[in-house]
């Protein structure tokens, strides 16, 4: 890896908005510019949503310039851009086209219907000797208003040695402008069936392709919705506390460690802590999670969750690009510009189709005039025409990215976080899912479950003694116990001579009585006799509890068992997965018998227990050796290898920030079941894929021919310019309505 790689992954991409892709084509176009500039690691392009995604150490200056000189013009796109602009930039743009289209429409409509009711003049007359010049004139204008952004596009694409959509609308409309005007000076040269002017064809092309691209924009548009609601998210400003004043600011200039106050109904502003108060805050928007979470002193709060009906006071911990909120966003819009590899062959297809279609179309006009009897010459510029406009890839450009921004944005709102296009192709393959226990399968907060009497003590007096002991401990299992004794408002004694024994428990003096509490090798090393209370052990062992002993005096008095719940739907989301055929592991640090006990209550058949973190990334690849497709699901940092080894990862994103950034993909509230959803996703997001490109194909395939005018001999079949526009349009917009059915479908 050279130096500008490794510094590739310590900065952030650059995403620029490009002005002037009109097709598959110019996606090309602008990822060959891009990457033959110095520093330049990774480009991607996606023509959906008209945006490139550049990685690697360069300045946008450079990359602006140089797509400037490629006939592209672009701009950085970076912070929170106001969700209400992009729709009026949208609108804006929509209502333009539309305009364009209903001024080409009157005019190219009203000459089409007087030239077929016959109210206009022969062109060899002495009428329309004047008449068709001024309608020539005419004509020039409107094609100058209604396309002049295809003919300066199309020009731009020359200087740089590119065809693109733009290339074959403003050849095959031009061509039917400039054949016209031949046809009226040199009216009497030509055959009479070859005498016929094309003006109205030329303007009804331009109508048809710029309602297409009007209706696109507008259904294209509608896709990034699920990046406006999540930039809608964010308020606009926030309440800060400053020398005990509360004021209303920018959220820009919000600090770190600023204390802010949320009120009833507000979003809140920045990621932070609670410091006073409590609520209730609704983080649907965010987790896909209906219930609102209860937030008291100390709990965490993310930026763009609404409160309910509290007031409290959060220190600010996270602003701007570092929270949640936008690195989740960040995350999004990354994963829609990425490309799975389906979509890298439609572009590799798209960057040599235009320059066929032209081919195509020059062999089309010569055999008319070669094969053809009558009006050889009319023939083979119609034909020729129809086969430029009608093979615009623009089909093939939108067939994936288009699917890929949907399914995203969708995955975003129920909760899911895709960082990376290639998961979403991934998810729906996979033949084995391997998963961590604890935080995973279970909550990840071990509680108290059970308090066993072993003599004259009460449940209380054991958990008294053991809670006093375990304050000094910083054992995981000591916060449950310490949690209970709490609940129950038990006073702790003071604890003297305090040890804590690796591998068997801790040890001290409470009002002069030795006490040890700690697992039955403790009790070995010290000569407690347990033997009477094996038997239930055994049984909380089995269970998926952990059996704790209290001796006092070197005599066993109390069982206090702890466990970490399974989570409430890890059950049900096992089942999901093992129903769509998919193998189920558990690979767990923890003993085999517990581990056995949790699988059991979880559904799952298979466990590999007492696994190393470093040996979880080689059961992940002793899988894949076996032929499996694997995803590993996990949350902590001992995770993150076999994340990253996995075909797919997904972590939990109440994880660790390790886990996370070596994660595909992000489940951001925890719950299993979506992993089941995410891979129920990625079959639908592909079906609709290869149901785009095998449309955009199949209407390339079928149309080309029809164009050339080659059934023409057999089935008397000739397809017109002014419909070949229309069906262009529709084509592209027909891929883009197929992709908007992924926001409904129902998972």
């Amino acid at each position: 890896m050279n130096d500008s790689e490794d510094l590739s992954q310590t900065e952030p991409p650059l995403r620029l908005s490009i002005l002037g892709m009109r097709c598959a084509g110019c996606v090309s176009a602008v990822e060959t510019t891009l990457t033959n500039v110095t520093g330049v690691v990774e480009v991607n392009v996606n023509f959906a949503d008209h945006s490139a995604l550049v990685r690697g150490t360069v300045t946008p200056a450079l990359l602006i310039a140089e797509l400037k000189t490629a006939g592209y013009d672009a701009a950085v796109m970076e912070g929170f851009a106001d969700p209400q602009l992009e729709i009026a930039q949208e609108m804006a743009r929509y209502q333009h086209l539309m305009k364009k289209a209903r001024v080409a429409a009157l005019f190219g409509g009203g000459l089409m219907i007087a030239e077929h009711l016959d109210w206009l003049p022969a062109i060899g007359s002495t009428t329309g000797r004047w008449f068709w010049p001024q309608i020539a004139l005419m004509t020039l204008g409107v094609l100058i208003y209604c396309g002049w952004h295809f003919y300066a596009g199309a020009v731009k694409a020359l200087r740089v040695k590119q065809a693109n959509m733009d290339t074959l609308i403003a050849l095959g409309t031009g061509a039917a402008w400039l054949y016209s005007c031949i046809v009226i000076d040199y009216y009497t040269d030509l055959p009479s069936l070859s005498a016929h002017a094309y003006f109205e064809t030329s303007v009804m092309i331009l109508a048809f392709i710029n309602l297409g691209t009007g209706l696109e924009t507008l259904a294209r548009g509608k896709t990034s919705s699920a990046i406006r609601e999540l930039i809608g998210l964010q308020p606009r400003t926030a309440r800060v506390v400053r020398n005990g004043i509360e004021l209303d600011i920018p959220i820009e200039e919000v600090g770190l460690g600023e204390t802010l106050r949320v009120r009833p109904g507000e979003k809140i502003a920045v990621d932070g802590v609670v410091s006073e108060g409590h609520s209730n805050i609704d983080e649907s928007m965010l987790t896909g999670e209906p219930l609102a979470v209860e937030k008291a002193i100390g709990a965490s709060v993310v930026a763009g969750s609404m409160n309910q009906k509290g007031s409290f006071l959060f220190t600010a911990t996270r602003i701007g690009r570092d929270t949640a909120l936008a690195q989740i966003i960040e995350s999004v819009r990354q994963a829609q510009s990425s490309k799975p590899d389906i979509a890298k062959l439609a572009d590799k297809i798209a960057a040599v189709f235009v320059p066929a279609v032209m081919s195509i179309a020059v062999l089309t006009f010569f055999s008319w005039l070669v094969f053809a009897n009558e009006a050889a010459l009319g023939y083979a510029f119609v034909t020729s025409m129809t086969v430029l406009v009608i093979a615009c890839p623009c089909a093939l450009g939108l067939a994936t990215p288009i699917s890929v921004m949907v399914a995203v944005g969708r995955a975003a709102q129920m909760g899911i976080l895709i960082r990376q296009g290639q998961a979403l192709q991934t998810a729906g393959k996979l033949t084995c899912i391997v998963l961590d226990k604890t935080g995973t399968i279970t909550q990840g907060k071990p509680v108290v479950t059970c308090i066993e009497t072993v003599g004259a003590l009460t449940t209380e007096a054991i958990l008294q003694t053991a809670a006093s002991l375990e304050a000094a401990s910083e054992h995981p299992l000591a916060a449950a116990i310490l949690a209970k004794s709490s609940e129950q408002g038990l006073e702790l004694s003071k604890v003297r001579q305090f040890t804590a024994i690796v591998g068997q428990g801790i040890c001290g003096t409470i009002a002069e009585q030795s006490v040890l509490f700690g697992n039955a090798a403790l009790m070995d090393s010290h000569q407690v006799d347990y033997r009477a209370d094996q038997q239930k052990l055994i049984e909380l062992a089995s269970s998926g509890q952990t059996p704790m002993l209290l001796a006092i005096d070197n005599k066993l008095v109390g069982i206090i068992a702890v466990s970490d719940p399974i989570k409430k739907d890890s059950a049900e989301a096992v089942a999901q997965l093992l129903a769509q055929g998919v193998q189920v592991l558990m690979v767990t640090g923890d003993n085999e018998m517990t581990a056995k006990a949790i699988a059991k209550q979880a559904g799952i058949s298979q466990v590999r227990a007492q696994v190393l973190p470093q040996d979880k990334a080689a059961v992940v690849k002793q899988l894949q050796a076996q032929g499996h497709c694997v995803g590993m699901v996990g949350d902590g940092i001992n995770d993150a290898p076999a994340l990253a080894q996995a075909d797919v990862g997904f972590a939990i994103g109440t994880g660790t920030d390790v886990a996370i950034e070596s994660a595909d993909i992000v489940i951001l509230q925890g719950s299993l079941s979506k992993v089941s959803q995410a891979m129920m996703l990625s079959k639908v997001t592909l079906t609709n894929i290869k149901q785009n490109l095998v449309g955009a194909f199949f209407y390339n395939t079928l149309s080309i021919p029809v164009a050339t005018g080659l059934f023409y001999p057999l089935f008397g079949v000739l397809l017109s310019p002014m419909l070949a526009g229309a069906a262009m349009a529709m084509s592209s917009l027909t891929v883009v309505f197929n992709a908007n059915r992924l926001r409904w479908i129902k998972l």
